[in-house]
């Protein structure tokens, strides 16, 4: 284990100087690009005159080796041949650069040689102290500093997420997904073959990080399984903590070992890792990143009893099902409550049962108003979910801007006033378009909300069992 790795990953993850190593025209100057609005110095390290012209036309100082950067280089990362990789490294070690990010492949992913270079270099890095984020990954984001491995991702902002990826596709679809869902990454690491650095690091480090309020993890193998069961239930009770295995299958297991070397271990482990530590478990992206959603914008609970509003009977009946099928309860209200709707409540085309089938009742920001602040006071319920119609909506809004806006602040309200857990159903049908211009106005305001009634449900239901799980435990 890397001495002292807390205080190196914090210069890793906060650099001033980064070099980057061997990128080229071929690739697009990827690397250079990805960088170039790194709010630190940046340079790249080419020996290659053909390559030079280009590097000048992106304005950055390129030099020929590592040691002729005058200053300290906080970061580095090599996008080198196998073979060169040992030698860069040894530069590394002699400049004392504060951590390294291997992009170059071919090593326990690929043959015998692969795995015995890759033994190699980890000795090498491990005996330097040299935290060496390796090899086949993208390394870092961070986007607050200007820090990507890809030019789809976004620069400038940061948030509560963070990630930890063997994959750095996954990584990129996990963070980008994230943003388009509301949720802004902290600090993301693609760490790939785990040769030096591997999950357990990564979540130890960011389970002590204040910027990160949530982890989400994919992984293909972990190569210390005891340490990252001892680190996953000291990090999950602080924060909720998402993995996504990948290779869950003899397919997906065989894909695995082509990918990043990792080994097959059985899905019943992992399973019992996850419910030991109160970890969640995620077999999707889009389980990431309903879950993230959940964890970050719906209010903490254990409560099960949830009220439901819905725009038709119809989708009254399948609320009420997708609810019922994970688990959560669908109960009646309190006598008090169904006196109050029977005070106001057209119940033509609708009822008020629970689930509340509001129909012609939710056409004004007041009664919107009424409706949920009933939900909000029934004893019966603990949280509140509200499909919120796009079809009938979005005419509504396009005619009628001041009510759009009016709902809107108040459901913003809502959220942040009640005490109970908010969040919205958005099914698109017809209206993707629509959809989802509302979800960014909702979800930019901090609304969870979910395409699907079944998404809405399984994201609350992992919500419950995660405060669950760590209230025994209290």
């Amino acid at each position: 284990m890397i001495p002292d790795l807390t205080h190196k990953l914090d210069r890793v993850f906060n650099p001033k100087v980064i070099a980057v190593i061997g990128d080229k025209k071929a690739n697009g100057y990827s690397w250079l690009k990805s960088l170039a609005h790194f709010t630190g110095k940046l340079y790249s390290v080419q020996i290659d005159e053909n390559e030079m012209p280009g590097i000048v036309e992106m304005g950055v100082t390129n030099v020929k080796s590592l040691m002729d950067i005058p200053e300290p280089v906080d970061f580095v990362v090599c996008a080198v041949p196998r073979k060169v990789l040992p030698r860069v490294l040894e530069d590394c070690i002699r400049k004392e650069v504060g951590g390294v990010t291997a992009f170059t492949s071919g090593f326990a992913e690929t043959d015998e040689e692969g795995k015995r270079m890759q033994q190699q270099i980890a000795e090498r890095a491990n005996a330097a102290g040299l935290p060496l984020i390796d090899p086949n990954c993208m390394g870092i984001f961070r986007p607050k500093l200007g820090i990507r491995h890809g030019v789809d991702q976004y620069y400038g902002e940061t948030g509560p997420v963070g990630v930890i990826a063997q994959s750095g596709g996954q990584a990129t679809f996990i963070t980008t997904g994230a943003r388009a869902n509301g949720l802004r990454t902290s600090k993301s690491v693609s760490f790939g073959n785990a040769a030096v650095l591997e999950a357990a690091d990564f979540l130890e480090y960011l389970g002590q990080d204040e910027e990160t309020r949530a982890i989400a993890m994919y992984i293909e193998g972990v190569r210390d399984g005891r340490r990252f069961f001892r680190t996953l239930r000291q990090v999950a009770p602080r924060k909720p903590v998402i993995i996504w295995r990948g290779g869950q299958t003899e397919d997906g297991a065989r894909a695995a070992r082509s990918h990043t070397g990792s080994l097959a271990s059985s899905m019943a482990i992992w399973d019992a890792v996850a419910r030991q530590c109160g970890a969640i478990r995620a077999d999707t992206l889009d389980d990431v990143l309903d879950y993230l959603k959940a964890m970050v914008f719906i209010k903490p609970s254990t409560g099960d009893r949830v009220g439901l509003i819905s725009m038709s009977g119809g989708q009254a009946v399948v609320t009420a099902d997708a609810f019922a099928r994970v688990g959560l309860r669908v109960p009646a209200l309190t006598e008090r409550s169904y006196a109050e709707l029977a005070s106001f409540f057209n119940v033509i085309g609708g009822s008020y049962r629970n689930p509340l089938d509001v129909s012609w009742n939710f056409n004004s920001t007041d009664l919107a108003q009424r409706l949920l602040g009933i939900l909000q006071a029934d004893e019966n319920i603990d949280a509140v979910s509200m499909e919120f119609g796009v079809g009938a909506m979005q005419r509504r809004w396009r005619r009628d801007p001041a009510f759009a806006e009016g709902l809107l602040n108040y459901l913003v309200r809502y959220k942040e006033e009640s005490p109970k857990p908010f969040f919205i159903t958005l099914f698109p049908g017809k209206w993707e378009a629509e959809a989802l211009e509302i979800r960014e106005k909702l979800q930019e305001r901090g609304i969870a909300t979910y395409p699907s009634f079944q998404r809405s449900a399984n994201a609350y239901r992992r919500l419950v069992d995660y405060y669950r799980a760590h209230a025994r435990e209290a």
